[in-house]
């Protein structure tokens, strides 16, 4: 069930980093992702809720587009600290990242969490890149497979009011410069791939499937090349503006 067809998405998720000198970083960014790098991959920055509005701002009319890291189930109310999916859209965000392992492991979101923020961004017209994955003792058990068919299902809908992205992060690999074999991530896409046909049909082979964890400009194109690798979510080399779009470049047309 290949979805080779689907266009690649590049995803940087800066996390807590980037202070207003970072707007270097993204028009670089922006002045890199030229007509033939667009025609070939959609590119988003995902900076801190404090640099939002302001790159949203800065990046409009351009190929680039902004979304946020997290966002608070409830469009409104007493929150304290929290975003509502309808402030990222008021501010010019485009997506929202939602259930990163950081989130789910520091924060103790739920899938049913995760699950609620999802709807939340299509409430507000937002589209959620979901994240799932394991840790190494799930994989090391021989239960990688079973724990992310089990995110899947707790974190999304039983239908798809609009456009949505699922990255696949292992979470022994995010920041260690560890990746799974070319072999272990074909094997959990196909089988991501698979969940998402039989619980949404044809709109299941439309969503894309991005990989995530220590992703770089050395593996990039090797991990790009894999059946139903549709993009990738970056993390720190997202920060440097020559390597997240080296990244872009190995994305294909195809």
């Amino acid at each position: 069930m290949a979805s080779g067809h689907l266009r690649h998405l590049v995803a940087g998720n800066w996390k807590m980093n980037g202070l207003k000198a970072s707007t270097d970083v993204l028009d670089a960014v922006i002045k890199g992702h030229d007509a033939v790098l667009a025609a070939r991959a959609d590119l988003m920055v995902c900076p801190p809720a404090t640099l939002l509005a302001a790159f949203a701002a800065r990046a409009g009319g351009s190929t680039v587009a902004v979304g946020a890291q997290d966002c608070h189930a409830a469009a409104a109310g007493a929150f304290t600290g929290d975003i509502a999916a309808e402030m990222i859209a008021d501010a010019g965000g485009k997506a929202v990242i939602v259930g990163h392992s950081e989130r789910r492991t520091l924060h103790g979101e739920s899938d049913a969490d995760v699950r609620a923020k999802a709807e939340a961004a299509w409430r507000a017209g937002l589209f959620p890149i979901v994240c799932v994955g394991e840790t190494r003792a799930e994989r090391d058990a021989g239960h990688a497979l079973a724990i992310v068919a089990r995110q899947i299902a707790g974190s999304l809908p039983d239908s798809l009011p609009g456009d949505l992205v699922v990255a696949y992060e292992p979470v022994w690999a995010i920041g260690t410069g560890l990746t799974p074999t070319v072999a272990d991530v074909a094997e959990m896409h196909g089988a991501i791939r698979r969940q998402l046909v039989e619980r949404y049909g044809g709109a299941g082979q439309a969503v894309r499937l991005l990989y995530g964890g220590s992703v770089k400009p050395s593996n990039a194109a090797e991990l790009m090349a894999i059946a139903d690798v549709n993009g990738a979510l970056v993390g720190g080399a997202s920060l440097v503006a020559d390597d997240f779009l080296a990244i872009a470049k190995a994305c294909g047309t195809s």
